[in-house]
């Protein structure tokens, strides 16, 4: 398998396309928008720049890096001739069926079609294809090109072939695969999500700030980053869609998201992308500075 094609253009998949092409993998990077693939193609360079600093790579490694890439805003085109797709389309259920429909349609039967998706069922995004047996979930961590973790998730008919294949696909990769069952959020987000929205309901409930829960849980839990600056790096639409997506899979109350993130959300206020979740990130440093809706006054 030296030929894949990544579907999106934006945080995840620009860095899945990094990721595979600086280890040799042509990739096909496809996004509907130009724009897009402008920006990731401009994402990847800058982080390669960065690892060239660190001495990480060669300026060699880079030129060949991005020289394994080539974008597309046709479908059609960007998924002929390989064996691998890989979708990073935005978390939506209608949005990702409706391209493994088209997937399904554009590529050879032998094709394994592979989604990022961080809470939906591969078993329904299977439902709407041909080859169930050959889709699987590549569930990678954000910044996809530093962090180890690939969760390998196995739709219910899913084939061990597959399986053991992307299994060991990823370790080409560098990255640790970790497989799990195909049930709502998966392993890290069933676990996790909850953890941020109660962190939010704390905020909510007036139990303490921003900057004292994150810290709480930095120092006294060894947490690299506290769960409002990580939800906000997520992006506060992402879990609430990763919340949603729990709520109905287990009909269980405590998966319901926090009124105050759905009203953030609702608002625009979705984090690092926005410039303003619980945190303000458009000030042009790494402090940490508290939104004003949450500041003390």
């Amino acid at each position: 398998m030296k030929k894949v094609a990544v579907i999106g253009a934006g945080t995840m998949g620009n860095g899945i396309a990094h990721t595979f092409a600086q280890f040799g993998y042509k990739v096909s990077l496809i996004d509907v928008a130009q724009a897009s693939l402008d920006k990731g193609l401009a994402t990847i360079t800058k982080n390669l720049d960065r690892q060239v600093a660190k001495e990480a790579i060669t300026e060699a490694d880079k030129a060949a890096t991005l020289g394994n890439i080539t974008t597309f805003t046709s479908m059609e085109e960007g998924v002929k001739d390989l064996e691998l797709v890989v979708e990073a389309a935005t978390e939506n259920v209608e949005l990702k069926l409706n391209i493994f429909k088209q997937l399904d349609a554009l590529t050879a039967e032998n094709v394994i079609l592979a989604s990022n998706t961080s809470s939906i069922s591969i078993t329904k995004i299977a439902s709407v294809t041909n080859r169930p047996e050959k889709v699987i979930g590549m569930h990678f961590m954000n910044p996809v090109p530093v962090m180890k973790l690939v969760e390998i998730i196995r739709g219910y008919s899913t084939t061990d072939e597959v399986t053991n294949l992307i299994m060991e696909t990823s370790k080409k990769l560098n990255k640790v695969p970790v497989e799990v069952n195909d049930y709502p959020g998966f392993v890290a987000n069933r676990i996790l999500m909850p953890m941020i929205n109660e962190a939010i309901y704390t905020l909510y409930e007036g139990v303490a700030g921003v900057e004292e829960i994150d810290t709480v849980m930095k120092l006294g839990m060894a947490h690299p980053m506290g769960p409002l600056q990580l939800a906000d790096f997520i992006g506060l639409d992402v879990c609430l869609a990763i919340l949603e997506v729990l709520h109905a899979g287990f009909g269980n109350p405590k998966y319901a998201p926090c009124p105050l993130l759905v009203n953030m959300v609702t608002a625009g206020k979705k984090g690092v992308k926005t410039n303003e979740g619980f945190y303000s990130w458009g000030h042009g440093t790494k402090d940490l500075i508290v939104a004003p809706n949450f500041a003390k006054k």
